[in-house]
């Protein structure tokens, strides 16, 4: 009986999928030491790019609405500001951090799917 080539293609998905399986496995036991301290010190890295702009511009706000006679609220605005501001920053460093990990999936051989 003669191999048919969706079975050989089938095949050599699995042996993929079991070789990135493995690469993912080894860079994992290499990364042990990044723990759960590396993963409070990305979730505070997310927080503060978040609340610092938030903060600065509810100040900032607050200071020119004492200065500025209007309708218009400047602590409003700046708080929105600032929260825009913190959340494109936080995305920014997220996307490095997914950026570097595809990057080192990659290099590993892990084609990183």
């Amino acid at each position: 009986m003669k191999d048919h080539p969706e079975d050989d293609a089938e095949q050599d998905e699995v042996a993929d999928a079991l070789r990135r399986d493995v690469a993912r496995k080894r860079r994992a036991r290499r990364r042990r030491d990044r723990g759960a301290l590396f993963g409070l010190g990305t979730f505070g890295l997310v927080g503060w790019s978040v609340s610092l702009p938030t903060v600065a511009g509810l100040a900032l706000g607050i200071w020119l609405d004492g200065r500025v006679d209007g309708t218009f609220s400047w602590t409003l605005a700046l708080l929105m500001a600032g929260i825009c501001l913190g959340c494109a920053n936080a995305w920014y460093w997220i996307s490095q951090e997914s950026r570097r990990a595809v990057d080192d999936d990659v290099r590993d051989g892990d084609g990183g799917d």
